[in-house]
């Protein structure tokens, strides 16, 4: 199972198929320098993914302004995820990496394979610079993400990765107020 703080070089260090502008290319996650979200769903040409992946899109460039890479992964080929472009208004908009991982690989290296299935429950992983997992979260696959909240983690960690000692109360968002623990109390409450 992939963890807080696992490097993504430990658990997925190899190569996929795909479909990116246009194009099918093969990337290897653990080259990422930057900041990654990886959004893992169950399937193309489904209910809920196109509205998660549209809001997505929606919200790219806030991600990108970040230093941020996003990458959608599922169990389809990326013959499926042209043809689901090709096909859908909502699909055309996207600009970044749909993943192909039709044997399940990289969905069972982050623990979100449903062997039955042979599909991805909805997982949602925000990886640093140096390729650690910083936040992860994992559901059932008949609740739809929001995006706004990814954007909002990802701000989160960014801050907290660049302003050592600080950290971010609930509900932080940029601008607000951040909290300095006091370490001479850790262990005495």
């Amino acid at each position: 199972m992939s963890k807080i703080g696992q490097k993504v070089s430990d658990i997925a260090n190899f190569e996929l198929e795909a479909f990116h502008q246009e194009k099918i290319e093969k990337i290897n996650l653990a080259d990422n320098k930057g900041w990654l979200v990886l959004l893992f769903y169950p399937a193309d040409f489904t209910f809920i993914c196109p509205t998660e992946l549209e809001e997505v899109a929606d919200n790219y460039n806030a991600f990108k302004k970040l230093g941020a890479e996003i990458m959608s992964v599922s169990t389809d080929t990326v013959f499926a995820h042209k043809a689901w472009h090709d096909n859908s208004p909502a699909i055309k908009k996207i600009q970044f990496p749909m993943l192909a991982d039709p044997t399940g690989k990289l969905c069972r290296a982050f623990d979100t394979y449903m062997e039955i299935e042979g599909l991805s429950l909805r997982g949602t992983f925000i990886i640093d610079p140096k390729g650690e997992i910083k936040a992860c979260e994992v559901h059932d696959n008949s609740i739809g993400r929001n995006i706004k909240e990814i954007l909002r983690k990802l701000q989160a960690a960014k801050f907290v990765s660049e302003n050592k000692g600080l950290v971010c109360p609930a509900s932080w968002t940029p601008g607000e107020k951040t909290l300095k623990p006091r370490l001479d109390l850790v262990g005495k409450i």
